[in-house]
């Protein structure tokens, strides 16, 4: 015997089809959600852990910006106090010097020459004063010159003048005072540059 089928078959297909892609657009859209939703929250998280690397390095560089400032305080203390220190000890070296120079003058002034005025700018002097003749001027300049403590003596002027009914030569010479360096008990000091 040949049934039939009198049920409208197509229909039920054609509705279980619909049904199956209502299914599946759901589990698409679901899935769809899902990847949005995963992608959305990595991303996320990676900027939020980004933000919080970036906030570490602002804070760590706001650190060091604070410590290189407290560093360069300590340097300009640090080269302040160099500087003091260095100009003690030249003063500590020097500290003898106008006793030496007054000294040393005393043994190389020959007869004859008087001085007037003495004048100390750093290292250099200017001695003036009156001599009986120019043979008294130059040798006076070839004792200072021969001075452990003078260098370098130059003329700078010599002319005659009367002073108290007397015909003198007056003169002004340059010299430079070598300065004494600091050296151990029983050293030798070094000699001038320009000494033999």
């Amino acid at each position: 015997m040949i049934r039939i089928n009198l049920l409208p078959h197509r229909e039920a297909k054609r509705k279980a089809r619909r049904q199956q892609f209502y299914v599946l657009l759901g589990l698409v859209s679901v899935l769809a959600a899902l990847i949005w939703f995963l992608g959305f929250s990595i991303i996320n998280t990676r900027t939020n852990a980004q933000d919080e690397k970036n906030e570490f390095l602002k804070r760590e560089i706001a650190s060091l910006d604070k410590e290189i400032d407290e560093i360069k305080k300590i340097k300009e203390q640090t080269d302040a106090l160099l500087a003091r220190k260095r100009v003690i000890e030249a003063l500590q070296a020097n500290r003898t010097e106008t006793v030496h120079l007054f000294n040393e003058l005393a043994k190389q002034v020959p007869e004859g020459i008087y001085l007037r005025t003495l004048v100390q700018t750093g290292p250099r002097i200017v001695v003036t004063g009156y001599a009986q003749s120019n043979a008294r001027i130059t040798t006076l300049m070839n004792n200072l010159d021969d001075s452990p403590l003078l260098e370098r003596s130059a003329l700078v002027e010599t002319k005659a003048e009367t002073v108290a009914g007397r015909r003198l030569n007056a003169f002004s010479i340059i010299t430079i005072i070598t300065r004494q360096t600091t050296t151990a008990p029983g050293a030798k000091p070094a000699p001038a540059p320009g000494k033999k």
